[in-house]
């Protein structure tokens, strides 16, 4: 309970959900940390292109240049690097992966690491619920039929298709939750998290990931603006601004991990902030058209969400809008709210805003940018301003309403009863209205003090690369000299619990975190992996034996992996080969062997499949590709072959010997397909 919260308001820890860790990467932010500076600055992330980076980019010249285009969106840059081999995929599976998949698999990962937990151990009871938006990728890659030849129809459909964005997540990561794909066309990633709260409170899960992303291209693209459209006509959304004219497009992706406050205390999570309530609502017929927003449902699902929390929507000073800058868009919104929050009706007293004016309007992620933005102005105590922010627009009446515009930032005072609360809306085509009441996190004693007389600590850090790991000790050192940075003890308890070991490894041993920042830099810089003392415990670590740190202490928010994967591009709509304009294959003896081992390398994603030790597994085979192949050996060489032979330990040199020399087997490709069906 905060200090200041009142008697008859009491934080119902078994009825409310903490916000325990995040991870997100939006337009002009690669991480949170910059997002939030660039929030606090009224900065807008909209991307202005010139005409010559989109027609290099592979857009249109003919529409680029056309009186309506509009050369600008909420780019998102690096959208095409993915870690694949952290992840499990070989190449040719990463390239047909679709970017959205690989941005959330790295997000999901980042926001379990924020919240001081292993990514990949200590998390079963964990639900996924996530949603994405349609991809230029996945509609290129599911009508390519080269790729369909080279990693097979259903290969190609479980990589690209959003409706397994949850279950990679669950997959790849070992959660054994509810796995959830979400899709409510704006308010997807709203939705999502409101569905992880109620999973919470029934007890489907103990902990729970929610969010969503939006990429609909990785290239650098504009939009053609259309009068009496939704896009506004000089690439800037300025939602309940005079000046509104519409929104502007955005891509972007966002994770938050969610857990019952009472388990997040008991656990000494480090909690962001605390959901309240929450309530998803739809307006039915009761608007003038499909895509139309609808006031009345819009204000029960305020009212709902607040009701569900025990609290007035009165109680809030803020609201997060969803705020799409369009003419009926706002006007509806504004007159909703102000239906929902009329207890402060006239006062002027409750701020609003929305993050589409920095980023634009990052559709499926569109909910979660915001939820991030608030839980940050919680965290920090400070109201953000609108990019741009100007006049209120007349139509929407705000003189004699709850509200007033935010118009540069300013400090969050201290209610004079309870914590601080905001409230946030999501609106998607189609009807879907979400809201969640946010509150700041509970303050509980020994956050944070000075570095205190201790025996000293040791930091344990891997990675996958000796790049990555000098990577991650330099982030650790800035976080670290940071103001308020957590204590060391925190930081070796979370370090030691909460991420995953991996081969390249090192440690330091220091008894500050002056002293601990500097000898992370010098790991950093290329230097030895044991710093500032031999220790047992360091030891056995870089020897990869299993550690167990003595002493306890609390989950803090540390740098995540600092992931550096290669780009893997993405497929672009276009003309085609057909699928039989491919190399023949076949033939004799050895060349047959050959052509087997070319198969093979092509299916795995390898230069070649001359590596005499590589074996089907470490190259990134799996059952999916084992069916492609049994196909392709069948269809390209005539060749039966039992499908228990990919399930064997073998190099690709021996696999392909005994490919050859099996000529014939069993109708195994049918009993599998057959039994994945059945699954």
């Amino acid at each position: 309970m905060t200090e200041n919260a009142s008697a008859a308001e009491p934080l119902a820890a078994d009825s409310a959900i903490a916000v325990v860790g995040m991870s997100g990467r939006f337009p002009g932010a690669p991480d949170l940390d910059t997002y939030w500076a660039n929030l606090l600055g009224g900065l807008c992330s909209v991307t202005d292109f010139t005409e010559e980076e989109l027609i290099a980019d592979g857009a249109d010249p003919q529409e680029v240049r056309g009186r309506d285009y509009i050369p600008a969106k909420g780019h998102l840059a690096d959208a095409d690097r993915f870690d694949a081999e952290l992840f499990g995929f070989n190449r040719t599976e990463a390239a047909a992966l679709d970017p959205q998949h690989r941005l959330l698999l790295q997000t999901a990962w980042s926001a379990l690491e924020n919240a001081g937990r292993s990514p990949l151990g200590g998390t079963a009871r964990t639900g996924v619920y996530v949603g994405g938006g349609p991809t230029e990728h996945m509609l290129a890659a599911q009508t390519d039929p080269r790729l369909a030849a080279s990693v097979g129809a259903l290969q190609v459909r479980i990589l690209t298709d959003r409706e397994f964005l949850a279950p990679w997540i669950s997959y790849r990561l070992g959660l054994q939750g509810p796995s959830l794909t979400v899709q409510t066309a704006c308010s997807t990633s709203l939705t999502a998290v409101h569905l992880a709260v109620q999973s919470l409170l029934l007890g489907e899960c103990d902990t729970a990931l929610a969010g969503g992303v939006a990429v609909d291209t990785v290239r650098k693209r504009g939009y053609v603006h259309q009068q009496g459209g939704i896009y506004s006509p000089d690439g800037r959304c300025r939602p309940f601004d005079e000046r509104a004219g519409g929104t502007v497009p955005g891509n972007g992706v966002g994770v938050v991990v969610l857990r019952r406050l009472s388990d997040a205390l008991a656990d000494n999570d480090p909690i962001r902030a605390v959901i309240r309530g929450s309530a998803v609502t739809n307006d039915g017929a009761t608007k003038v058209g499909f895509t139309a927003p609808g006031v009345d449902q819009q204000t029960a699902a305020v009212v709902e969400a607040w009701a569900a929390a025990g609290l007035d929507p009165a109680d809030a000073q803020y609201l997060e809008a969803h705020g799409t800058a369009t003419a009926l868009g706002d006007r509806i919104e504004a007159a909703a709210a102000t239906a929902a929050f009329k207890g402060a009706l006239g006062t002027g007293r409750i701020g609003i805003g929305s993050v589409k004016s920095n980023i634009g309007h990052l559709d499926a992620a569109a909910g979660v940018a915001a939820l991030i933005k608030s839980v940050l102005m919680l965290e920090h105590a400070t109201l953000v301003p609108n990019a741009g922010a100007g006049r209120p627009h007349p139509e929407l009446g705000f003189d004699d309403s709850p509200f007033h515009l935010i118009e540069r930032p300013a400090a969050w005072p201290e209610p004079e009863h309870g914590p601080r609360r905001s409230g946030v809306s999501s609106v998607g085509i189609g009807g879907t209205n979400v809201h969640v009441v946010l509150e700041e996190a509970p303050r509980r004693t020994g956050a944070w003090a000075p570095d205190a007389e201790g025996a000293p600590e040791v930091l344990l850090l891997s990675a996958r690369t000796r790049e990555d790991l000098s990577a991650l000790a330099g982030r650790l050192a800035g976080a670290l000299r940071a103001p308020k940075a957590p204590s060391l003890a925190d930081t070796a308890y979370t370090l030691c619990l909460g991420r995953t070991p991996m081969a390249v490894r090192g440690y330091v041993r220091a008894g500050d975190r002056a002293g601990a920042a500097e000898l992370l830099a010098e790991l950093a810089s290329g230097g030895a992996v044991a710093l500032g003392g031999p220790d047992p415990l360091g030891e056995a670590w870089l020897a990869g034996e299993p550690v167990v740190r003595e002493g306890g202490g609390r989950r803090v928010a540390l740098p995540s992996y600092p992931f550096a994967g290669e780009s893997h591009g993405a497929y672009r709509l276009g003309p085609v080969a057909p699928a039989g304009e491919q190399p023949e294959q076949g033939g004799g003896g050895g060349d047959l062997e050959q052509g087997v081992r070319a198969l093979l390398a092509e299916a795995l994603g390898l230069a070649d499949a001359d590596d005499p030790e590589m074996t089907y597994f470490a190259a990134g085979g799996d059952s999916l590709t084992a069916v492609h192949l049994v196909g392709c050996l069948r269809d390209d060489f005539d060749l039966d072959v039992p499908i228990t032979l990919f399930l064997e330990q073998l190099t690709l040199h021996e696999m392909a010997r005994r490919i050859v020399a099996t000529g014939e087997g069993d109708d195994s490709l049918d009993a599998l397909l057959s039994e994945f069906e059945a699954e």
